[in-house]
């Protein structure tokens, strides 16, 4: 495409952005055109097929088209929709609770350590309660890391403690005295019935209740947690999908110097 012809669209197509009644981009702007998926407990019939659709346009969906519908079990029916939304947000109203600021790479975070602190970090991590998934702890402690970055057991001023899974608060927390940690890492995969949202809340309320929160930069991560919902639970930070060891330890050895813990006298 041309410069000119280019320049050209641009303008054609900024002229139809309105980012206070945003809504769904499928073919052409503002067509509301969106997919979703859900399962009803009926048989894979019309009968469910038309139950399907009238879900869609209570959902604000206009012309819903079951694309797929795909039996689980005989009373169980596991349907695709394709449709136009109707409904439109405000962009510019938006906002966001984020953690700013650059991140550090791995020899920076390690730069940082020992111009401010003299002495390795002590790191704890774990999937704490019932969560048997490590692949959230692993990606972020692990030597090897996940897609490129390394995992902080990699850092030279960190010192990582990898507890693995199903790790209960009570004896996260002893650990984690007994390292005389600086930083607590808690990752949360399983997320039904909001069972994270329990474990997690479990957790401040201990450290708070043997007076040991103020103690350690405690940070949660995990598919469904944002840093919004972190601070709401009592954590420092929270972080989620497409975050790597880099983030979190940016932003735990920059807390700490904020908090003038750059010496420990416990």
């Amino acid at each position: 495409m041309s410069s000119g012809l280019y320049n050209t669209h641009k303008q054609d197509f900024d002229k139809t952005l309105d980012l206070t009644k945003l809504k769904a981009y499928g073919d052409t702007m503002n067509d509301g055109k969106v997919q979703v998926s859900f399962t009803l407990p009926v048989k894979n019939d019309e009968k469910g097929i038309e139950a399907a659709r009238i879900l869609a346009r209570a959902m604000g969906l206009t012309d819903p088209n079951v694309a797929l519908a795909q039996p689980l079990d005989k009373e169980f029916t596991f349907y695709v929709v394709y449709g136009s939304c109707v409904h439109t947000i405000n962009y510019e109203n938006i906002t966001v609770q984020t953690i700013e600021g650059s991140v550090m790479d791995m020899h920076e975070v390690d730069d940082f350590i020992r111009e401010h602190f003299g002495r390795k970090l002590v790191v704890v991590g774990a999937s704490t309660g019932t969560d048997a998934h490590t692949v959230g702890i692993d990606a972020i402690m692990n030597r090897k890391g996940f897609a490129g970055h390394y995992g902080l057991e990699r850092y030279e001023m960190i010192e990582a403690y990898n507890l693995g899974a199903q790790v209960p608060n009570e004896e996260f927390i002893k650990k984690a005295t007994e390292l005389n940690a600086d930083i607590l890492l808690v990752s949360q995969t399983v997320t039904q019935k909001d069972v994270h949202i329990q474990n997690l809340t479990e957790l401040i309320e201990l450290l708070e209740a043997e007076g040991l929160r103020s103690r350690f930069v405690v940070v949660c991560g995990g598919a469904r947690i944002t840093h919004e919902l972190a601070k709401e639970l009592g954590f420092d930070a929270g972080f989620g999908p497409q975050k790597y060891a880099e983030d979190v330890a940016t932003f735990a050895v920059n807390e700490l110097v904020n908090r003038g813990m750059n010496r420990k006298s416990f």
